[in-house]
């Protein structure tokens, strides 16, 4: 079994929401979605009104502040200087479209302790569908919740208002290590380097894997009793001497609205895919297998910094 098998507890729900008319969300959705839903879920269960998150006593037992907001604990030894962790969660949109133009479906990937906010969680994105999403505030009804394991395999938890009891969040079986694989980037991805964020030209296996290692370790640390222990430090040091077999990517450039913060955000990102021959990487496997779950970057709660893995043959000269 690998390490990484008892690091972080994951449950992948896939929600399923009824619409009446073309869905018309923006390439990436998960701008639209996580806002609606964080205003949807405050509105659900924040008892102290007008009063913001941080001067909140209740921060650190609230629903909405520790799955939204996720304020480090006050005795926390990682990212003092930080006003927030890791959020527990990741919007996912499946990377195949629906042949049932009625249904619209969005993943919700919870790790480790975030699991026992789950109803809040459910109760808030159906809230947020019917008081409409994107600009157009277009309605979505949920129908229903599968819980898919990480072989593919669904079951139906959630219809008709009814909730099945709550499995206990799996552990992440890591499959053979492939000779080779190609790793395909779906939303945009940012990774800063000296406060810019890195273009195709100057990504490199070290930047995106000390970038995913830190996630990681941040999930597992604040998010599950078992936080990750390795040599961070051989680890970084090795990925920096590793290459991709080649690379095509490009900078997909993508702002969306702040409601928040009034304002417009660039948050562009690489999009594309890289080939890497695995031969004496065995070390970093299981944590580039982990990593189509948590994503990497900025803005994983919203979906960005998704990738997916697969194994390839040698590339053709």
């Amino acid at each position: 079994m690998s390490i990484i098998d008892s690091i972080i507890p994951i449950n992948t729900y896939r929600f399923y929401f009824g619409v009446d008319n073309p869905v018309k969300l923006p390439k990436f959705a998960g701008s639209a979605w996580r806002g609606a839903f964080g205003h949807a879920l405050k509105k659900t269960v924040c008892v102290v009104r007008n009063t913001p998150c941080n001067e909140c006593m209740l921060k650190n037992a609230c629903a909405y502040s520790t799955v939204f907001e996720t304020p480090p604990p006050a005795n926390t030894e990682k990212m003092r200087k930080y006003t927030a962790a890791p959020h527990p969660f990741v919007l996912q949109f499946p990377m195949t479209s629906s042949t049932d133009d009625s249904i619209y479906t969005l993943d919700v990937i919870l790790f480790g302790h975030g699991q026992r906010f789950f109803p809040y969680i459910i109760h808030a994105l159906k809230t947020a569908g019917l008081d409409g999403i994107g600009g157009h505030q277009q309605v979505f009804d949920l129908q229903k919740i599968d819980a898919i394991n990480h072989q593919g395999f669904s079951e139906t938890i959630y219809q008709n208002g009814e909730l099945a009891p709550q499995r206990t969040a799996e552990l992440m079986s890591v499959p053979i290590m492939p000779k080779h694989i190609e790793i395909t980037f779906h939303t945009p991805l940012r990774i800063k380097q000296d406060n810019k964020n890195l273009a195709s030209r100057q990504f490199n296996f070290g930047s995106f894997f000390g970038t995913l290692l830190r996630r990681i370790s941040m999930i597992s640390y604040f998010h599950t009793d078992m936080p990750l222990e390795t040599d961070f430090a051989a680890l970084t040091t090795k990925a920096r001497t590793v290459q991709f077999t080649s690379q095509q990517l490009k900078w997909f450039d993508w702002t969306r609205y702040s409601s928040r913060q009034q304002t417009e955000m660039n948050m562009g990102g690489l999009i594309g895919n890289v080939l890497l021959d695995m031969d004496g990487l065995e070390e970093f496997w299981p944590y580039l297998w982990l990593g189509q779950w948590t994503h990497l970057g900025k803005g994983t709660s919203m979906g960005m910094g998704a990738y997916t893995i697969k194994s390839t043959s040698l590339p053709t000269s």
